[in-house]
């Protein structure tokens, strides 16, 4: 009974070093997530939990709400943190479960016969380079600039900014290939069936924010 026991904790830690991997040996991992059975699911469902999490969080701090929060003089610096974590964590949800449905179905529409939970975890994975910018990119840029990172006018802004927005644009372009990988990788598909995959569940979202900056 005990081994049993052990087993499933075991498998579970040897995804916490896996999926960090994906940034060095990414077909491989992703590979892993053929498997969809729900023991398999199971046991690498906490780390991608946190993947999602952290990308969340890493996603938010670039935005416009963000950048200009200690303009408002009764906000501390202090609540900066606090409002990422709950921000972060309600678009983590929001992405995991919207847009990895929307992978789902484009997949569909070409031919996958696999479930909307592995479209969540393949997505979840390729978020891996943002939610290591939360514990590298960031931290460094915090550094540097302290609480003018999130007020108007201060030294963040300018050419230094220009060059750490290209840096962070480059992270997301990262998951992105990552992405694209992981669909090609799970389902076995060609570079084109699986690029027309991602556009397809891109298509949506991308209107939404051409829609909002209008």
């Amino acid at each position: 009974m005990e081994t049993e026991a052990a087993k499933p904790s075991a498998l579970e830690r040897t995804w916490w070093l896996r999926a960090p991997a994906v940034l060095v040996a990414p077909r491989a991992v992703f590979a892993s997530l053929r498997d969809d059975s729900d023991d398999a699911a199971e046991e690498r469902q906490e780390p991608l939990t946190a993947i999602a999490a952290l990308a969340g969080i890493a996603a938010v701090l670039p935005s416009p709400t963000f950048r200009h929060m200690l303009n408002d003089g009764s906000v501390s610096l202090s609540l900066v943190p606090v409002l990422a974590f709950l921000a972060g964590a309600l678009y983590a949800v929001v992405f995991y479960w919207l847009v990895g449905g929307l992978l789902h179905g484009a997949s569909r529409r070409l031919g996958s016969e696999g479930s909307w939970r592995r479209s969540r975890q393949t997505l979840a994975l390729a978020a891996t380079p943002l939610a290591l910018s939360l514990l590298t990119f960031w931290p460094l840029r915090l550094a540097i600039y302290g609480e003018d990172l999130f007020r108007t006018g201060g030294d963040d802004y300018g050419r230094s900014d220009a060059i750490f927005g290209g840096v962070y644009l480059g992270i997301v372009a990262w998951c992105v290939l990552l992405l694209l990988i992981g669909v090609r990788a799970v389902h076995g598909w060609t570079w084109g069936r699986s690029a027309a995959a991602v556009a397809l569940a891109a298509a949506f979202p991308a209107l939404i924010v051409a829609a909002s900056t209008l």
